[in-house]
């Protein structure tokens, strides 16, 4: 059953005392990407926005370079799994024949079927300067997410990744097991409205590796925060990208990695600074 979110019953224990009930918890599932009739990468995932996640991942991977490039997308659901079937056009097509791979990925998995190191860290896209926000709008849109995680509300078991806008807030928010879907999605999401992605910031309820970085780096924005710590090679990629990397934004602040001169208050010291 490919559902978001499904009842289970279960027998709790707590306090010495036994009972029983039903609970939340998300769904999971296969969810295999094909491309002209063959299958690309298998990965697990959340139910859900798929045609988002169809795109994202086409876009974050390299397979596609526009949304454009898809000439035709479709759900289907099996017993034992969904495939997303997508054709492209026939350049395009002969172009993915090529570094056509077969992988099952573990929930989340950001690099399943990677045949070799350069490919796995390879250099992410140069982001648009972007603009500067003050630490209050950070702060803001951090606090955004969680009422709009509607499976996370009902599961606590979840990742979400957002788009926020200074002028609109979350624009969008998608949701999944895995941290690296959820940001497929979101990138699939923001394609598919053609919206621009240089006048906000990449939200992020997970820790920042560096397939984190090369994916917000493939949407074109040029700040991302999260909610935990970054690992060395994201920090170094984010650093090379032109990425401001926030993380570890609680709700008593948040921590700068690369590129603070987009933080305004940051901006200001440095004036003082010169001017004295």
């Amino acid at each position: 059953m490919h559902v978001p979110v499904q009842a289970i019953d279960r027998e709790i224990w707590r306090d010495g005392v036994t009972s029983e009930g039903a609970r939340l918890i998300p769904g999971e599932t296969p969810l295999a990407l094909t491309y002209n009739g063959g299958t690309y990468a298998v990965m697990m995932g959340t139910p859900q926005n798929l045609e988002d996640f169809a795109v994202g991942f086409s876009l974050d991977e390299g397979v596609i370079k526009s949304v454009d490039d898809i000439k035709s997308l479709e759900v289907v659901r099996l017993d034992d799994g969904i495939e997303l079937r997508m054709w492209l056009a026939p350049d395009e097509a002969a172009r993915v024949s090529e570094r056509r791979r077969h992988i099952a990925g573990p929930t989340g998995c950001g690099i399943c079927g990677i045949d070799s190191i350069a490919e796995a860290v390879r250099p992410a896209a140069i982001v648009p300067p972007g603009q500067t926000f003050t630490p209050e709008l950070i702060m803001t849109a951090m606090q955004a997410i969680a009422p709009l995680q509607s499976i996370n509300i009902q599961t606590r078991a979840v990742h979400a990744a957002a788009f926020w806008t200074p002028s609109n807030g979350i624009v969008a928010l998608r949701e999944d097991v895995g941290r690296h879907n959820a940001l497929d999605k979101l990138a699939g999401s923001l394609a598919r409205s053609r919206t621009e992605a240089s006048g906000g910031m990449v939200l992020l309820t997970s820790r920042v590796s560096v397939e984190m970085v090369q994916k917000t780096a493939a949407i074109g924005a040029p700040v991302m925060v999260a909610v935990s710590a970054p690992t060395a090679l994201a920090v170094r990629t984010a650093e090379a990208a032109g990425i401001t990397l926030i993380a570890i934004a609680r709700s008593d602040g948040f921590e700068v990695f690369t590129h603070q001169g987009r933080i305004a208050a940051h901006r200001a010291q440095e004036i003082v600074d010169v001017v004295a």
